[in-house]
């Protein structure tokens, strides 16, 4: 992005709900969310318990509240079967699909960063 994009974005957007690069990163740049869309768009449809069978250290209330807030944000669809029990299933909507590839662009860089952004941190902390 250029310098000037980023110099008019901050004056017009200063406030994170006004924000919209601001405010979609922080939706789903929270410790699961993101974990949970690679798990959802790796699988058609997934209930809830494989869900969190997959991400054996998520609190089923946090699993609960993340997928409602992609929900919300429309990246998540929730479907419930009208069975006795009640069956749910979870997936990406198109909105959630097109978010992918550009996650994946992400991860990829982590992945490739990782080692050096590490070895920083512990050179600043030594400090």
């Amino acid at each position: 992005m250029s310098t000037i994009i980023a110099q008019e974005n901050l004056k017009k957007f200063s406030d994170i709900e006004a924000c919209p690069i601001r405010n979609i990163v922080s939706r789903f740049s929270g410790k699961w969310s993101m974990l949970i869309l690679c798990i959802l768009a790796e699988n058609q449809a997934i209930r809830f318990n494989t869900i969190g069978k997959t991400i054996p250290d998520i609190s089923p209330k946090m699993l609960t509240e993340t997928l409602k807030n992609l929900e919300t944000d429309g990246l998540v669809k929730r479907k419930v079967y009208a069975e006795v029990p009640p069956r749910v299933e979870y997936s990406l909507t198109d909105l959630g699909t097109s978010l992918m590839p550009h996650l994946g662009n992400l991860i990829r860089w982590a992945l490739e960063n990782f080692q050096t952004i590490s070895q920083n941190r512990k050179s600043k902390s030594r400090k």
